[in-house]
């Protein structure tokens, strides 16, 4: 069973926050902490379903590495952030990798669990579409962002993602970013050149502050107006 520690990280959560408390009950009782090193797996493209996850501490780069080694992030998962949940819903392999990007800790509800749950109160399917499609829905956004915005717009959007923790925060607590600029590059399609250029522009204007892999979001009302700019 979690400890007080672990619920309070867990609380902020917008989807358990807003579970009911049998099924918040369910978590709290059958997830189990596991400790991964930096760049161990969590699971691999093609794996075989084995549970959902959330990261309590740490971060996990999800993406994907094709067969000559090269790799794409789609996203980097920080505290509370849930992934996993693709394969449970069609019972298809991994569709990509997790791998941790430092040491990290995070919860595991396991397949035996989580399929006893829903075949007892099969209501849970409801919350389990509501967490794909919170996905779902950035995902659109992020396409939407590639067709019709410019870089400026894309890099402040995925910002905001992040520091929201892509949907998954209740409340912003902390307006620091633990990334490097290659690989907001890498999520971003372009250039690390071209991400440089961007966020000393931003960084001029007074909305951030870049550091050593880290950029410290100064003005977020600023960053938000710039994201959602009308061409």
């Amino acid at each position: 069973m979690l400890k007080e520690a672990e619920l309070h990280i867990l609380k902020n959560n917008i989807w358990y926050s807003q579970l009911p408390i049998l099924f918040q009950d369910f978590i709290t009782h059958h997830a189990t902490q596991v400790h991964i090193e930096r760049d161990q797996a969590v699971f691999h493209h093609g794996d075989a379903f084995d549970g959902i996850y959330a990261v309590l501490h740490g971060k996990i780069r999800l993406g994907y590495i094709d067969i000559e080694g090269n790799e794409s992030i789609a996203a980097i998962a920080e505290p509370i952030m849930w992934c996993g949940e693709i394969s449970l819903i069609d019972q298809q392999p991994r569709s990509h990798h997790a791998i941790a990007v430092e040491k990290s800790t995070i919860l595991k509800i396991s397949n035996t669990a989580i399929e006893d749950l829903l075949h007892t109160h099969p209501q849970f399917w409801f919350h389990i579409a509501q967490l794909s499609s919170q996905k779902l829905r950035l995902a659109f956004l992020e396409l939407i962002a590639i067709q019709s915005q410019n870089i400026s717009q894309r890099l402040a959007q995925r910002l905001l993602f992040i520091l929201n923790g892509y949907g998954n925060h209740v409340h912003i607590e902390n307006h620091m970013i633990h990334l490097s600029q290659e690989q907001l590059a890498q999520m971003l399609m372009c250039s690390r050149q071209t991400i440089n250029q961007e966020l000393h522009q931003l960084e001029q204007q007074g909305i951030l502050k870049i550091s050593f892999k880290k950029i410290e979001i100064l003005n977020l009302p600023r960053l938000h107006t710039l994201a959602h700019a009308t061409m």
